[in-house]
């Protein structure tokens, strides 16, 4: 056996747990409990605005056939599933339009859709204060975004990240929310990780968000196992064969616990548009360029951009037939942001993936990759009957360097929610999460949005 399976066993993932474990809320910092406030109210419209599509009915139609008893809140349906199943639901609607917060902290996570979701249904077992819920958030924030940092090939190998991180950073939420102690919350960050799984080959169908789902339901199953003394290795990160080694071609263990101590969540980020965020910065450039010069896209001879080398990898779709497809594509991000000045729901519809006007302006769009920049970075020209307009992006709206305010947040929320439930309780449910600490038992805020 090349692995110390008893209980008194001091391993690096062990050590991370014991202190996620050991976590209080009056642990987290003031950052960290703004952030944590703005996630969750950002998270719920989010879900709420990808609740009514018809992914989510072919889903929720399957789970109805084959899953438990009903016990848990799908969001803005007015129905409940099983303990396992809800959490599928309400991680895909999270995820659905690419609109969910990203943290690109080293390591690029749509955190809260697997978390949150997790979350909520747990909620519904047993009463649960907006602080413990708040503190769980923030610790499986922890859990994800540093077990991403030790394998930093994950993403380089085709794995989409907010499946396989996600399932841990779940687990660990889940457990922390149901108070295990670092043993067993050990325990739960292996069952989950041994549950990671999404690939990036899915990008722009119906399963990438579906991972989030999956990562959430995972999520729950580990932290309920682990509650019953249901065991997994304790070195799932660090171990010959853990997370960082099989699941990156280059290991770096010693991520894992550097640092430790300062709340990852404080660096979240929010998106201002609905689709990749490594296109926020190009988008940003066009939409500013398109209220500088007041540019006629018909008038247009090209769109040149220079990108982070990602952009070109992730977003590199040429002529998208689809809304969900059009979110990886940088000609038509370019496209929508100079002829609409937005990136919204509408502008990543099956209708304007299609519209002739967009797709010749997409036809139109160049990009080269520059490694120099950062993810959050970009350089945009449009060239106008031969006249040239430059702009450069130092750091996209909505990332940690140019956050979204409380008030952004709020409106995104609003618009996310009203048409779902309407804007009296969307106004409600606004108002409870800016103040949700004080909450004795989340199922108010949940019965607002269910």
């Amino acid at each position: 056996m090349d692995q110390d399976l008893s209980a008194q066993a001091v391993t690096a993932t062990k050590t991370l747990c014991t202190h996620l474990a050991a976590a209080r809320f009056g642990d987290l910092s003031d950052a960290a409990r703004r952030e944590a406030r703005r996630g969750v109210l950002d998270w719920i419209g989010c879900a709420l605005a990808g609740s009514g599509h018809a992914e989510i009915t072919t889903l929720l139609d399957v789970l109805r056939e084959a899953g438990g008893r009903p016990q848990a809140t799908v969001l803005g349906r007015g129905m409940k599933l099983g303990l396992l199943d809800a959490p599928l639901a309400n991680g895909q609607m999270g995820h659905l339009l690419d609109y969910d917060d990203t943290h690109m902290g080293g390591v690029v996570l749509h955190t809260s859709s697997p978390v949150l979701a997790a979350l909520f249904a747990l909620t519904e077992r047993a009463p649960v204060s907006g602080a413990d819920l708040m503190l769980a958030y923030a610790v499986g924030f922890e859990a994800g975004v540093r077990a991403g940092r030790t394998a930093p090939g994950h993403h380089k190998g085709g794995w989409h990240l907010t499946g396989t991180l996600g399932s841990i950073a779940a687990g660990v939420a889940a457990g922390r929310l149901l108070k295990l102690d670092g043993q067993r919350l050990t325990y739960a960050m292996g069952i989950a990780a041994t549950q990671a799984a999404g690939m990036q080959q899915n990008r722009g169908t119906m399963c990438k968000s579906f991972h989030a789902g999956k990562a959430a339901s995972n999520g729950v199953l580990a932290a309920l196992l682990a509650e019953r003394g249901f065991d997994s290795t304790q070195e799932i990160i660090e171990g010959k064969r853990g997370f960082s080694r099989i699941y990156s071609d280059t290991a770096a263990p010693e991520e894992l616990n550097a640092g430790l101590g300062n709340w990852l969540i404080e660096s979240n980020g929010h998106k201002p548009y609905a689709c990749g965020v490594v296109l926020h910065p190009l988008i940003d450039a066009v939409i500013a360029l398109r209220g500088r010069a007041g540019i006629d896209p018909a008038a247009v001879d090209e769109i040149s951009l220079r990108v982070h080398p990602l952009v070109l990898s992730i977003t590199g779709v040429v002529e998208p037939s689809s809304g969900l497809q059009s979110k990886f594509s940088l000609r038509h991000s370019a496209a929508v942001a100079l002829i609409d000045g937005a990136a919204g729901t509408a502008q990543y519809s099956d209708a304007k993936a299609k519209d002739p006007a967009t797709a010749a302006l997409r036809r139109k769009v160049t990009a080269v990759a520059d490694e120099t920049l950062r993810r959050d970075e970009a350089h945009a020209a449009i060239t106008v009957s031969g006249k040239r307009h430059e702009v450069h992006i130092p750091h996209a709206s909505g990332t940690a360097g140019n956050p979204m305010s409380d008030q952004a947040i709020e409106a995104k929320f609003m618009a996310n929610a009203t048409p779902v439930i309407g804007a009296g309780r969307a106004a409600q449910a606004r108002d409870l999460v800016w103040v949700l600490e004080r909450q004795g038992d989340v199922r108010g805020l949940l019965a607002l949005i269910a």
